[in-house]
């Protein structure tokens, strides 16, 4: 039993937890963090980090570990869409590259870098119960690794546990923006399916999507997507029905039809909400206060940016600077103004209906322009915001400038 009150608990210590403790923890807090899991293990996850999220491990110091893994760059990202390929860079200047670290690798690190920055870390730890006094959450009551019920008291909680998260079980936050799962995904990895340094995604709408890209030891992930409605006459033969869909590509049929499956199919699908992400004692950062459909793969980046606002805001808070409620109203502001427009835009791709004549047409012409088609990367990379790119002004650009091309060929 704690006799003394810390100033954080943090729940869940992956993407979204480690981060939020390391950078409280780097302000001198007192700071727990438990999981239930020991590190190194897995977890349900693409596992690609985006540009924006590869420039928060670069600021957090952590970016040079990422790359003493082994894990390979990616600089490009190609769009098949069937009568054409797009392609390119998904950021700029130093900001232009990502990578798609397995999570026995990255999760580990994480947690490291949250104990050397002070964090206690307490792995196989199992939360029971969220601890409220007086309609305040106020610690956590367990079991840790050795099995010895304890309590932890803090001056605020943080939910860093996913989907199911404890914390929000416990508080039951308002939710907003929600939409039902809209499609099942199913992924594996594969040897002698070279990348060369690419992402590469395929719209074969309606009804299938996939993409691939490589991770740490020569493997490349492949996640492919089905139609809720299919889930149940696909799920008891996946291999065929996830092998037979390659064949709407032929080259990339080819390709890996050459390569060998190294481990077995992990499917999910997931719902889509926004929570509100803080109440008196506790806040909520990662899946468990936002979640999107993974089909455009911002999980972890969203993780990273959802780590630093909590953590600013909790560090203005317990610094005295300013009210709790102010400065976590300002982390909900931040959080929903800077992710829910690729919220919508993940949501209209998840249905995998083919584009409208409209998108088409667009798709026509950033083809070949590749200032436009590096536009399109960027969106996907979450290193420029969609309402920005689908712009009226920026739409007629691109148009424009195929016009241009036209005439001067």
């Amino acid at each position: 039993m704690s006799a003394t009150s810390r100033d954080a608990i943090v729940i869940g210590a992956r993407c979204a937890g480690s981060p939020t403790a390391m950078l409280l923890a780097r302000k001198g807090y007192d700071v727990l963090l438990v999981d239930r899991a020991t590190f190194p293990s897995d977890t349900v996850s693409t596992h690609l980090i985006h540009t924006p999220g590869v420039a928060a491990l670069k600021r957090w110091g952590l970016l040079e570990r990422v790359k003493a893994t082994g894990c390979p760059a990616i600089h490009r990202y190609a769009f098949d869409l069937g009568p054409f390929t797009m392609e390119g860079a998904p950021g700029a200047g130093d900001n232009a590259i990502s990578y798609g670290p397995r999570r026995t690798v990255l999760d580990e690190l994480l947690v490291d870098a949250a104990s050397e920055a002070g964090a206690e870390v307490r792995e196989g730890f199992v939360v029971e119960e969220i601890v409220v006094d007086d309609g305040r959450v106020a610690g956590i009551r367990g079991r840790d690794a050795g099995g010895k019920t304890v309590t932890e008291r803090a001056r605020v909680v943080v939910g860093a546990d996913g989907l199911h998260s404890a914390v929000a079980k416990a508080v039951s936050p308002d939710h907003y923006s929600e939409s039902p799962a809209l499609q099942v995904g199913y992924y594996s990895y594969w040897s002698g399916l070279p990348m060369n340094g690419r992402f590469e995604a395929f719209d074969r709408a309606p009804g299938r999507a996939w993409a691939a890209w490589p991770t740490n030891d020569d493997v490349t992930l492949v996640v492919q997507s089905w139609p809720m409605a299919e889930f149940e006459s696909n799920r008891h033969d996946i291999e065929r029905h996830f092998l037979a869909t390659f064949d709407r590509a032929p080259a990339f049929a080819e390709r890996i039809r050459g390569a060998k499956r190294e481990d077995r199919f992990y499917g999910t699908s997931v719902p889509n909400y926004f929570r509100k992400p803080f109440g008196p004692g506790w806040a909520l950062v990662g899946d468990a206060g936002y979640l999107r459909d993974f089909i455009t793969a911002q999980g972890m980046t969203d993780a990273f940016r959802d780590a630093e606002l909590c953590a600013t805001a909790l560090d203005q808070w317990l610094a005295g600077s300013r009210e709790f409620e102010g400065s976590m109203s300002d982390y909900q502001s931040a959080r929903d103004r800077q992710v829910m427009p690729m919220y919508d835009f993940t949501l209209k791709f998840a249905m995998l209906q083919p584009p409208t004549p409209e998108m088409q047409q667009l798709f026509g012409a950033i083809k070949g322009n590749q200032e436009a088609m590096d536009g399109f990367a960027q969106v996907i990379s979450g290193a420029r915001s969609p309402v920005d790119f689908f712009s009226e002004e920026n739409i007629g650009r691109i148009f424009a400038a195929a016009q241009g091309a036209g005439a001067s060929a």
